[in-house]
Order: C-alpha cells, then structure tokens, then sequence
C-alpha cells in the first residue's frame, strides 16, 4: 500500500496536535501493510479505539481501502479469524454435518426431500431440534407434510407439546433476566424465579376459568413481569394478544377487536423520559374487556373498574403448574403488522413458529448458554417476543431497560450487565452519532451486533462497529409473518457495513425481474415451505396477500414478501427498501432507502424520507424529501435543497430531481420505527390541495401535528 494520513488531517478530526503527533507513525506504520485488509486490522486491533473521535475512524477507513475495487462491492469493515470462526455455532453445525463450506451448509439447509422415508441424511430441522432440546410430551411422527402444497406445510405431525417448556432448560440459578426499572438498580431474575411466576399467572388463568384457546392481551413495557405474564398465558393453553405500550386507545380498541380478546394485562402508568403516561386509562377508553392491572409503583394509584383485577388479587400463590400441550397448529400469540400502509395485518403465531426465533439466534447471532442480549423493543413488535426465545430457548439472558434507548444511561446499563449481543434500528445508531452519547463507555464485552426494522447507511453502521473496538453487525431482515429473518449475516463471513451477506439458514429466496425472470435487482421472493412462514391471517385471506399471482419455481409457487432487493458483485445483499416505496424518476426506476442512503450523508441532515408525489393533472411522478436536520444546523430550507440535489448528482442520477424539500422536527414511525409513509404522502397531497398546486420550495404551509415550527 501507498497511502498516509498527515498531523493535520488527524487534528481535523478532532484530535489534539500532542496525540496526533503520537498517532501519526503508528497510523502511518499500519497503512504501509502489504495489502489494505491487514492495514485496516491493524489499525483497527492496536491504534483505532472506541474513545476516539469518530471522523478519525472514517479517516481511516477511507484512506486504508482509498484503492479498493470498487466493482466488487464495499470493503469490509470487520474479518473474522479462524479462531473465532471455529468457536461459532455454525462452524459446530459444518463439522457435525462433515459439510466444509458454508454455502454447501445453506444449500443442505434447504433441501426438501421427496418424501419423508427416503431422506438420505437429516434434515435442518431435525437437527436444530434437537441442538436446541426442543421438549415434546408426543414426538412427531414426520417432520413435514407437503401433502396440501407448500402454502400450507404440515410440521411436526403429530407432535403435542408447549413451547414454554423449552424455555427453562437452563439451571433454575442461571440469570434469565438482568433488568433497570427507571433510575432503579439493576435486577437480576433468575430462571427458577421466572418460571416460578409464569407457573402463577398460568394457574391464576385456570383459577379465572379461563379455557384452553382463549385471547389475551398484554399493553405493558418490556419488564420481567411482562415476560412472565407473555410465558405464563401460553402455558395454560391460551394465545397472547401483543400490544405495544405506545398505542393510543384507538389502536388498542382495533387490536383487542381482530383478536377477540377476553382479558388485558396492563399497568395503571409508565414513566416515560421523566413524565407519567397513563397506561390503564387509555385502556379503559379503549373499552377493553377485564384487566389485570399491575402498578408502576409501591400500590395502584388509579380506581379500577368493576370487574377489573389488581395483581395482586390476581395472582394465584402456587408456582407450580405443567404446562398444557398442544398441536403443533395452536396459536400462541397474535401479532400485528406494523400498519404503514392501513389497517395492521393481524399475524398469529403457533406452536413452531419460535423454533424460528431460536434458530436464527443461535446460528447467525451465535447466542450460546450464559450469554447476554440485549434489544430495546416492546411485545408489540415481533422482536420482543423474538427476544423471549431466542434468549431462553438458547439458555442466554435478556437485558431489559425500563428507559430511553437515545440517553447515555442506556449505553451504561449496556456495559455494566456484559452485553453480549446488542440489537438495535438504524435511526436510533443515527441518534446516538449525532448526540455522540455513547462517547467513551466499555462496550468490550460485545461480541456482536444486530440490526433490523429498517434500512441501515454505511456511515452509521461503521460507526456503531466503532464503539465495541470493531464487532460485526447481522444484519437482519425478515418480518412477522415470517417469525425471524430471510436475509441476514453470520459470523463466519466478513462484515461489509450495511450489507447482508446471506439467505438464513433453512429458507431461500429468489431475485425477480419485471418479467419473473432472474436478476441481481428486484423484488425478492421467498422459496416455501420453512418453519416460521405464516399460513393464515385473522383479517385479511393469506393466499390474496402472499401467493396470488406469484411466479413459480419447479411449479412451486412462490411467496411474496415486497422486498427490493440488490445482488452486489461480491455475493453479498442489499435492501432496496419495499416494492411499494421504489419510484420512477425520469424514467429509471430507484427505491427510498437508495435515496435516503445518498441524502443522509449530507452536511446538516440527520435523517430524511423521500416519497414520490403525482400530480393530480398527471404528469411524471416528482421527488419530495422529508428532511430532520442536525442540531444547530442554520441552512434554509432553499441552501439543504441544493445540497441534497448535489449528493443525489453526484452519488445516483442528475436526472433525480427534487421538487421540493419538507423540514420536520421528527418522522412519524410506527412503534417499530418503520417510518410511515403513507403519513408523508398524505401530508403532502393536503399541501399540494391546499395551494391548488405543487407548493414551491420554503412556502410550504405548516402542518401542525409534523412540521417543524420556525
């Protein structure tokens, strides 16, 4: 290598001329590697450090791979070594398998055998079961049934068990849960102590007469007790009714309708960034059925309804119960969507489904007994109760905190309680880049990340790597009518930022064209059958939504997921953003997040969302940016315009053009931080209404519920 870096340079990022001078022969030293992966792993393991400034990093980076072919995709930013690649799960799973690469493991996974007797070696299933001790009162006779076509596989024929028993196979001491209530001390609850009360809220059900079948719902924060309670409703039989804790009452009533719920857990309030929000009371407006009320605090501080239940009262004192068994078909939880464009599809998940959760867990985020993850999330978004099993299941811990994710007490509690896997949403990583909160804590521990919700930019994601001295990132993509993720990363391969580097194990997906045919760019198509794919919905026909119309393979049909996808050079994946948010623009077909991508690296923006708006008199559709700028950033609404314009002509297409830009002080997202953009659309067709036209750019009128005030 031929690359250097100057003092100068180095004290631009923010270093002091004393340390830069120190840095520089060490920085210089490593760049004159042989080649620029052994420079960047240089630096990265003996100079680079989590307390630097982050422009020095990116310095860094960019100058180490200043020559990189970019025509097979991005440098990587993190190689694993055979050390730590031989210490992986999956590297356990090749050689008990005697399967040398990993692509010939994806290619097993895979396979659907003709016909059950005449499989000629185990399949993936059958193995991840029994890796994972998966407990059953009646083992299943045939792994698969394809008798009634891969829209509706058969798995676990057969077989009556509940789930929740493979949840607490780990020592009744081991931790289960370490957990920070608000400005509290940490807890720590062990796994006898959390099976002990789910065994009591269980037997409080059965004291209720509650049978067998029955909807519940829980409107909680993510707490021990809302684990328990989440475990406890599926032991006796019943389905749990996610809600998240942020819902109006509106979005409680429709949720609790769909389901057909009978009861709620909920709180009487929740503290939320100093402030008390009145939880119950949203409930009652909603007009829900009989609540089991638990308090926020010493004692309820609300009167109850008639017929509503403290917890106390509630709760039955026997911490023993046997868990009810069920076929493998029985609804443990209804889960919704995120309702970005209408009413939320309501997703049921059975029996199976979290055997998905703990394979995705246990191979491409490599959880092993002991280890401690940590994902802010709620039990509205499938990832909370994907937090449950992929922790228990694999015998790790789960970190919860009763807080805010964006403050520098979260980043504290991270580093106190060992995290071992931290997942996160790219908007919440660009939060804390902007607000550099994570500045200087010992995130060590962190063997991994993991990030899902929405898409990821390099800039961020190089950053988040940073602040654990360079761990990889798993990137995670899949929903919850799929119980997991179809597209993801591992720790065997090198991690490009922002990029995926594989189909998960068990599923596989094909990239179509306009015409169904195979491309490296378009919609992706998931290959049925696999264990965590929906086969029914409560509100909506699940052939119309995932199967009408779709192309076949091998006169399979395949099933829709409305992912944009892009096949890089290398191998590895991008996300494109959703089929529904691809645009055209001036002819060439280009989605939001290639946009969002190119417009959040600009000077001044912290994030942006980008629609196409078409005029009502027709005409070609036209670029709207939704713009939150950086703190004390002064630029108008007319200077950022000509920034982005710039970027989008410099990084993407000249002939994108912006027609106007819409300053908001924050994007609407839905509770699982998908940025809505239907909300966005709307606004604007009330603007474009409003002014008779399309209003040109810095005379928008404001919007009072979005738009920044001035």
């Amino acid at each position: 290598m031929s690359q250097s870096v100057s003092q100068e340079q180095i004290i631009q990022c923010g270093i002091d001329r004393e340390t830069a001078q120190f840095l520089l022969p060490q920085i210089n030293r490593c760049l004159a590697a042989d080649s620029a992966i052994a420079a960047w792993q240089q630096l990265t393991q003996h100079v680079l450090k989590p307390s630097h400034p982050f422009p020095l990093h990116q310095l860094l980076y960019e100058t180490t791979f200043a020559d990189w072919d970019g025509s097979q995709g991005s440098p990587p930013a993190w190689i694993p070594t055979a050390e730590q690649m031989e210490k992986t799960n999956i590297a356990a799973l090749m050689r008990e398998l005697n399967l040398p690469t990993y692509a010939e493991l994806h290619q097993w996974s895979t396979r659907i055998p003709a016909t059950e007797n005449k499989i000629d070696r185990p399949s993936f299933w059958d193995v991840m079961i029994r890796r994972l001790g998966i407990r059953f009162q009646q083992p299943y006779t045939q792994l698969l049934d394809l008798s009634q076509g891969g829209e509706q596989p058969q798995w676990l024929v057969n077989a009556r068990f509940n789930i929740v028993d493979s949840c607490f196979q780990a020592p009744d001491d081991a931790p289960a849960i370490v957990f920070q209530r608000s400005e509290g001390q940490i807890e720590t609850w062990s796994y006898g102590k959390l099976h002990a009360l789910a065994n009591q809220v269980a037997n409080s059900l059965v004291q209720l007469g509650i049978q067998p079948g029955a909807a519940i719902a829980i409107d909680m924060p993510m707490t021990p007790e809302a684990v328990a309670i989440y475990l406890g409703i599926i032991q006796a039989g019943c389905v749990v009714v996610s809600i998240a804790d942020s819902f109006a009452a509106a979005e409680i009533a429709t949720r609790l309708h769909i389901a057909n719920a009978i009861a709620i857990f909920t709180q009487d309030s929740i503290q939320r960034c100093g402030k008390q929000i009145p939880l119950y009371a949203r409930v009652v407006e909603a007009d829900a059925p009989r609540a089991i009320v638990l308090s926020n605090a010493e004692g309820l501080d609300v009167e109850l309804r008639s017929g509503d239940l403290a917890w106390t009262d509630f709760l039955h004192p026997n911490p023993v119960f046997t868990a009810v068994p069920m076929p493998p078909t029985a609804h443990i939880n209804i889960l919704f969507s995120s309702g970005t464009t209408g009413t939320p599809k309501a997703i049921p998940w059975n029996q199976t489904t979290p055997l998905k959760c703990a394979v995705d867990a246990h191979l491409h985020h490599d959880i092993h007994p002991g280890d401690v993850l940590a994902w802010f999330t709620n039990l509205g978004w499938m990832m909370g109760p994907w937090s449950i099993y992929a922790s228990l299941i694999n015998q790790a811990t789960i970190a919860l905190f009763d807080g805010a994710p964006t403050t520098r007490e979260y980043g504290q509690f991270i580093q106190t309680t060992g995290v071992i896997l931290l997942g996160v949403v790219p908007s919440l990583v660009s939060t804390w880049k902007t607000t550099a909160c994570m500045q200087g804590l010992d995130w060590s521990t962190i063997k991994a990340f993991s990030s899902t919700g929405e898409c990821s930019n390099p800039q961020d994601m190089l950053f988040l790597m940073s602040l654990a001295g360079y761990k990889p990132i798993i990137e995670y993509c899949g929903g919850t009518e799929i119980g997991g993720g179809y597209i993801t990363g591992t720790l065997l391969q090198p991690c490009v930022p922002a990029t995926f580097t594989t189909p998960a194990l068990g599923l596989d997906f094909v990239i179509l064209d306009a015409d169904d045919r195979p491309t490296n760019k378009g919609e992706g198509y998931l290959i049925p059958p696999s264990i965590g794919l929906s086969t029914e919905l409560l509100n909506q026909d699940h052939h119309q939504v995932y199967f009408a119309n779709t192309p076949c393979l091998n006169q399979t049909p395949l099933r829709r997921h409305g992912d944009y996808l892009e096949r890089l050079p290398n191998g590895y994946y991008r996300i494109c953003g959703r089929v529904d948010d691809t645009m055209n623009l001036g002819g060439i077909k280009v989605s939001s997040a290639e946009l969002e991508r190119v417009l959040n690296t600009v000077d001044g923006i912290a994030e942006t969302a980008t629609i196409a708006f078409f005029p009502p008199d027709g005409g070609p559709s036209q670029l709207v940016v939704y713009a939150v700028t950086t703190p004390h950033t002064h630029a108008t609404q007319a200077e950022l315009l000509v920034r982005l314009q710039s970027a989008i002509a410099q990084h993407l297409n000249p002939l994108f053009k912006i027609r106007d830009v819409i300053l908001v002080e924050a994007l609407p997202r839905t509770a699982s931080n998908k940025v809505m953009r239907r909300v966005l659309r709307d606004h604007y067709r009330a603007i474009a209404a409003a002014a008779k036209t399309i209003t040109p750019v810095g005379n928008s009128p404001p919007l009072r519920a979005l738009e920044r005030s001035p």
